[in-house]
């Protein structure tokens, strides 16, 4: 996901390459990335490993937030949908604990079009560090993401409703945003009102005025959930006390992906049970 290919390795006797092989080194890649960033400011570097494995680099990733160093951490890997490599290898809490360090913009895309807004924003957020957490599965493009969208954060892909009063509000990040759309079509073959809202940033959405957030989750529509590979933790704010946050609140297991989602409950079927008990 780094490696420049029209570019060599830097050395001490190639100063102008632009790639650097870390090796198996977390903290010190997290670390060498903000000494990059904070002694020249014009140049933006930007790493990569496995989400789970910030952990290993976390004290460089708030040394990036303290800092204000704008560094851009490209991690992949972001759920239980890695599959076999098991619960060592799937992260669980670090979305929630990410969204919780002041000053980090964290970015969880759910396909191309996302995850090009994603870098845009990462490379114009000059004082933020940014994460951009990336699946390993492969996922379609969606209909109705946008770059624009990303900049706000949260935004609107499809709505059948009118007079912003859908029935329900379903809401997905990252690669379970294409669960949310499937449950959403479903509802709507029953004559629901169903919105799905893509929210790829909190810290972005939370930027935004009032009266963009009333106009994407309107305070008179309480019947709103929500689907993410992670913990639930923090989810209440978004859904609200009557609303239904699905996600990961325990370690996960080794199986293929689709296996794994469905011994979850990350399914259509679990998000379309959820609406139904709402409105």
């Amino acid at each position: 996901m780094t490696l420049l290919k029209m570019f060599g390795d830097f050395q001490k006797d190639t100063p102008e390459e632009r790639n650097v092989r870390f090796g198996v080194r977390e903290h010190g890649m997290g670390a060498i990335c903000n000494g990059i960033a904070l002694h020249s400011p014009g140049l933006i570097p930007y790493c990569a490993t496995f989400f789970v494995f910030t952990d290993y680099m976390r004290a460089a990733i708030r040394i990036s937030a303290l800092s204000q160093a704008r560094v851009i951490y490209v991690m992949t890997h972001d759920s239980i949908g890695l599959g076999e490599d098991g619960p060592t290898h799937q992260p669980i809490e670090h979305l929630a604990s990410f969204r919780a360090m002041p000053n980090v913009l964290m970015l969880r895309p759910a396909d191309g079009n996302e995850t090009a807004g994603a870098y845009k924003v990462a490379v114009l957020k000059r004082k933020t560090p940014s994460i951009l957490a990336l699946s390993r599965q492969k996922l379609p493009q969606l209909a109705g993401t946008s770059i624009e969208g990303v900049e706000k954060g949260g935004y609107i892909i499809s709505d059948n409703s009118s007079g912003n009063n859908p029935d329900v509000i379903l809401i997905g990040t990252g690669s379970e945003l294409e669960i949310a759309v499937k449950a959403a079509d479903e509802l709507r073959k029953e004559g629901k009102a169903v919105r799905v809202v893509s929210l790829v940033s909190w810290e972005l959405f939370d930027e935004q005025s009032d009266a963009y957030k009333e106009s994407v989750f309107p305070s008179a529509v309480t019947a709103r959930v929500s689907i993410e590979a992670g913990s639930t933790f923090g989810w209440g704010k978004i859904v609200g006390s009557k609303g239904k946050a699905i996600g990961i609140d325990r370690f996960g297991a080794s199986a293929p992906a689709g296996r794994i989602y469905k011994e979850f409950g990350l399914t259509p079927e679990a998000v379309i049970a959820a609406a139904k008990e709402l409105c």
